[in-house]
């Protein structure tokens, strides 16, 4: 009579592959970095039309009237709303990411130039590969840790650029202020992610990302009024340039990150982020005129060599196959 037991598992199995990224996946990525480069240095433009508050307010404004126009009709048709203890963690991430990242970021691009900011918000990946590591059981892969450090090392070749004045009676924009604000922003980003992986398993991308906005914006209502007198002080292409943030950069940016996240390991996904500075900086060359130094050239192409590296996938030991060493 055959066995109805399972088939015997081999001593050493071998490590089973990764799921590999799905091509919307990686234009997912891509256009999160790229967005949320220029988003830098859109907020560095219009900051001296808009106070941190209500320009946070207004771009979670934007973003949520623009996606509502997608997730509504979603919600109407599978009538599946986060219940009870679901909504922690959506309340989480919308407070401390949509709402306090966005008013530390945005406070900070008053003290520091784009380019600085950007890099320094780049200590984010490594807290997202430590807190994965320990909270979501990611583990600390070999290529991972490896690739990050290279990708800040190119960080820190671009802050050493951007820390030099341009020109004769220029000064470095480092202030200790503005560093602590941004990583501020950087740790509350950090722990939003890893809040957030769980609620992208359960709810499509652009829903979760939506909750969090709405629970962001209504944190930010006190800034209502500050927001409509700058509105009405504001020249238009100040106003149109904050739609441009709360479309692109929040709207469509956060929901192509929650949809990566759904597919990619939060460590890794964040490593991705390593490219935003660079990226930042090219942006700033392309619309602005800012000629890039030669230390922020060589390190975005560090950058590029360390987020390459953190796709590098570790190989199995062979370990009991029969082959002897030596």
């Amino acid at each position: 009579m055959p066995s109805t037991s399972p088939a015997r598992q081999p001593l050493v199995s071998p490590a089973a592959a990764p799921t590999p990224v799905k091509a919307l996946g990686v234009a997912a990525m891509v256009v999160t970095v790229v967005l949320w480069a220029s988003a830098f240095v859109g907020i560095r433009a219009i900051g001296p039309h808009f106070s941190p508050g209500s320009l946070t307010l207004g771009r979670l404004a934007v973003a949520a009237v623009v996606l509502a126009f997608l997730v509504v009709p979603q919600l109407l048709r599978s009538r599946m709303l986060p219940r009870g203890r679901e909504w922690l963690p959506i309340l989480a991430y919308g407070v401390m990411w949509f709402g306090g990242y966005n008013v530390a970021l945005n406070a900070a691009e008053h003290i520091l130039d784009a380019g600085t900011s950007a890099l320094l918000i780049n200590v984010n990946p490594i807290l997202v590969a430590i807190l994965a590591g320990i909270f979501l059981k990611e583990g600390f892969p070999r290529w991972l840790l490896i690739g990050s450090t290279v990708a800040f090392t190119g960080v820190a070749l671009i802050a050493l650029g951007s820390g030099q004045p341009r020109g004769a009676g220029e000064s470095s924009t480092t202030d200790l202020a503005g560093v602590a604000l941004c990583l501020l922003a950087a740790v509350l980003a950090a722990v939003s992610v890893i809040i957030q992986k769980p609620v992208v398993r359960k709810f499509p991308a652009a829903q979760a990302t939506w909750f969090g906005i709405i629970v962001g914006a209504v944190c930010c209502l006190p800034f209502a009024g500050q927001l409509a007198s700058e509105v009405r002080a504001a020249p238009p292409e100040a106003t149109w340039a904050l739609v441009y943030l709360g479309v692109f950069p929040t709207a469509i940016a956060f929901t192509t990150w929650a949809y990566a996240l759904s597919l990619v390991e939060a460590g890794k996904l964040a490593a991705t982020t390593y490219l935003v500075p660079g990226t930042t900086v090219l942006i700033s060359w392309l619309l602005l005129g800012e000629i890039p130094t030669a230390w922020g050239l060589v390190g975005g192409l560090v950058c590029l060599v360390g987020v390459g590296l953190t796709r590098r996938r570790t190989r199995p030991s062979r370990i009991g196959t029969g082959r002897a060493a030596g």
